[in-house]
């Protein structure tokens, strides 16, 4: 009898765990990783002259481009509308980027499946950090694999508003 027990407690512990929902709630996502030296960085309030040149470095920074390359075509509600020449074929690119604390998304404008149209956000897509001085701005990227890449641009002390 006492080597039934521990066989029955054990089928009865089974059993009650086949009639639970099997669909578990989806955890949160996690907050996005300090920075290098451990301390949470401090929300930025950007200007919209300061909005546009850490878009216009960031989109620089994830598509391989000289900042000079990439324009801004306007800014609506904090979303920047930047285009660049393509180095293939020489076309135009498009994307749009926004800043969600220290974090820059992005979202292309012109992939051929439009739902690859969608913001660069989600589990398995790269991490763009910024870092504003008054004179440079430092994109880093952490890929999905956790390769880390940073582009250090410089900006005018005094951002000057483009023409929308």
């Amino acid at each position: 009898m006492m080597r039934a027990l521990p066989l029955i407690l054990l089928a009865s512990l089974t059993l009650a765990a086949c009639g639970r929902d099997e669909k578990a709630e989806a955890p949160p996502p996690s907050p996005p990783p300090p920075a290098k030296d451990g301390t949470a960085p401090a929300p930025v309030a950007l200007t919209e002259a300061r909005l546009r040149q850490v878009c216009r470095a960031g989109v620089a920074a994830i598509h391989g481009q000289q900042m000079e390359a990439v324009t801004i075509a306007g800014v609506r509600d904090g979303i920047v509308d930047a285009t660049w020449r393509a180095p293939v074929d020489g076309g135009e690119r498009r994307a749009q980027c926004r800043v969600d604390g220290d974090m820059i998304i992005w979202k292309p404008l012109d992939r051929p499946e439009e739902a690859q149209n969608r913001w660069m956000n989600q589990a398995g897509d790269p991490l763009v950090r910024f870092v504003v001085t008054a004179r440079e701005i430092t994109v880093t990227t952490t890929l999905p694999d956790g390769a880390v890449s940073a582009e250090t641009f410089p900006v005018a002390a005094e951002p000057e508003e483009e023409a929308a």
